[in-house]
């Protein structure tokens, strides 16, 4: 038998450290293959969904799962380098409540933006860049940091911090994160585009929506609650504000429109135009964001926690009817270029649509003007003539009759035809001088006032109009029939107990001019009088009225029953028009 040398022996030692080596070898190729297996699978988990906030979620997640780290978190680039959004990964609820505030992308998170580069540490805190951990903030020491690019530009950075182990973060990490930053940008530029276009389609059903009320003659304020709400929603602000110049105060917008938490307490509030952002996004023409509104002069929201803001006019520059404000609260993310272009684009269409809407309605009111014109005419030059020929034919008859009491009855009749031109005479003065759309006529105040005393009255007062109210009737003296008239109803809603209430409001006319002389206001009821004792504060200030003005105020009982209330006061004559060659001498 020949004995084997010794030099050829393997020893049990060495066949061990061979099987150990081997061993070795294959759960590496198992780990490095388990790990592409992880990546693959977390790259498809990632990429089955569209909703962009999903997508960032479940990104974070898998980096986090893939390399073994504890914490985890994603910051969103904003326009201004810093961040946007942050996602964090590991964080308890317990824990985010701790910490005063999340990262801003600043110090050594920045690190990854600006060199746009993966950075792999072994303690953090050691980068000359790190600025502290804020209050409440986990103690972390190993990082890699991945920049997520989309296309060409930087989404934002991949964090992840304290591997599992205790041990630092390897080439092998930085390789399978950085693989998967890469395949997710992808998924979410899909992720945006998807949002872009439901935005999108949100913003053009608002669009056409508001279009189409304005059209079918919806109110207009009514379509600018809808406009702020659906900016609101939409654009997921906190408030929305539409501000409005007003032509009696010049110099300032006010809040006509608001919707939100706080929208009672800031409607009619005023911003100055020539010192605001406000006014300046109003007579430039021209979107703006506000980082922070507290710095806006925008009083409405400055002490209300507000931070981010956006300005958008109502219109196009050169014509701009107002501005949209939509406002987040501090805490809340900017709102970004994708929602400021569409609400740009949003706000200019709901402008024409309202400058549509204003113009099918003056024309619709110059038809109305013209007919009504018609209407005047027909009856000034065909009614009233007619009725005219009619009493002068009967005033010739009277003389023919011998029965004192057809005499009666025709002359009643006769009277009856001159009140009758009389009415008609009121409505020719109402149709020819309808109100403006800025200032209520004299007449519609006076029939609002009585309509608005019918509920406390218990009854609808019949009022009766006769002269050129509207045209003869000075505004001070209108307003102070206006005042007269309200202390008159209400003092018969709380004394009369009646049932029937009636007010005539007459200008009485010269015979031969026909200039307007005075005018008459007169309320009758048929309650139970006037008392024979009682506060009669009421009576003397509408006495006190009439006296101001050069007039007077009797108060007496009814023939049967109520009280009658007589107020008269003189129209003042016009002032002549000065003689442009006064005091010139002629030759």
């Amino acid at each position: 038998m020949t004995e084997i040398p010794q030099s050829h022996r393997s020893s049990p030692k060495s066949l061990d450290e061979l099987l150990a080596e081997m061993h070795s070898g294959v759960e590496r190729d198992l780990s490095a293959q388990g790990r592409v297996h992880s990546l693959l699978q977390a790259v498809l988990t990632i990429g089955g969904d569209l909703d962009l906030a999903t997508v960032l979620r479940r990104l974070t997640e898998a980096a986090a799962h893939l390399a073994g780290a504890r914490y985890a978190g994603l910051g969103v680039i904003g326009e201004d380098g810093s961040f946007t959004e942050f996602i964090p990964v590991g964080v308890s609820p317990d824990q985010s409540e701790r910490i005063s505030r999340f990262p801003h992308g600043k110090g050594v998170l920045g690190a990854p933006l600006h060199e746009k580069a993966t950075l792999r540490l072994t303690d953090l805190r050691d980068h000359p860049e790190f600025e502290g951990f804020p209050e409440g903030h986990p103690g972390m020491s190993s990082f890699l940091g991945v920049p997520i690019q989309v296309r060409d530009e930087v989404f934002g950075n991949l964090y992840l911090t304290e591997k599992e182990n205790g041990e630092e973060f390897d080439e092998e990490d930085e390789a399978t994160v950085t693989a998967l930053a890469t395949a997710a940008g992808v998924a979410i530029e899909n992720a945006r585009l998807y949002e872009e276009t439901r935005l999108r389609e949100r913003w053009l059903a608002a669009s056409t929506e508001i279009t189409t009320r304005l059209l079918s003659g919806a109110d207009t304020n009514d379509v600018l609650a809808y406009l702020a709400a659906q900016a609101r929603e939409i654009g997921g602000a906190d408030t929305a504000v539409v501000m409005l110049p007003d032509p009696h105060a010049r110099g300032h917008l006010f809040a006509e429109i608001a919707d939100g938490p706080i929208a009672q307490e800031i409607l009619g509030t005023p911003v100055e135009i020539h010192d605001s952002a406000c006014g300046w996004v109003y007579e430039s023409g021209e979107a703006v964001a506000i980082p922070d509104l507290r710095q806006a002069n925008c009083p409405m929201l400055t002490h209300r926690g507000y931070g981010p803001g956006l300005l958008v006019p109502l219109g196009t520059p050169g014509n701009t009817r107002g501005v949209l404000l939509l406002g987040n609260l501090v805490e809340r993310s900017p709102f970004d270029a994708n929602i400021r272009r569409m609400l740009h684009s949003f706000s200019v269409q709901a402008a024409v649509a309202l400058e549509l809407a204003e113009a099918r309605r003056d024309t619709e009111r110059i038809v109305v003007l013209e007919e009504r014109d018609r209407i005047a005419k027909d009856l000034h030059d065909v009614v009233i003539q007619r009725l005219f020929a009619s009493a002068m034919t009967l005033m010739s008859t009277v003389r023919l009759i011998n029965s004192a009491e057809a005499e009666e009855r025709v002359q009643r009749t006769i009277d009856e035809l001159d009140g009758t031109i009389r009415e008609i005479r009121s409505t020719i003065f109402d149709l020819q001088n309808p109100p403006s759309r800025q200032d209520t006529s004299l007449r519609e105040r006076i029939l609002r006032l009585a309509e608005n005393t019918a509920h406390s009255l218990g009854c609808h007062p019949g009022v009766s109009l006769d002269g050129p109210i509207d045209a003869s009737v000075p505004d001070e003296v209108g307003e102070q029939l206006l005042a007269v008239l309200g202390e008159g109803l209400t003092n018969v809603a709380r004394h009369a107990r009646a049932t029937e209430v009636h007010v005539s409001v007459g200008v009485e006319e010269k015979s031969v001019t026909g200039r307007p002389t005075a005018l008459a206001l007169c309320v009758t009821d048929n309650g139970v009088g006037l008392p024979k004792e009682g506060r009669r504060s009421g009576l003397r200030n509408m006495e006190q009225r009439a006296e101001a003005l050069g007039g007077e105020f009797t108060a007496r009982r009814g023939e049967i029953s109520g009280t009658v209330l007589t107020w008269k006061v003189p129209i003042p004559e016009p002032e002549p028009e000065p003689d442009p060659g006064a005091g010139l001498d002629v030759y």
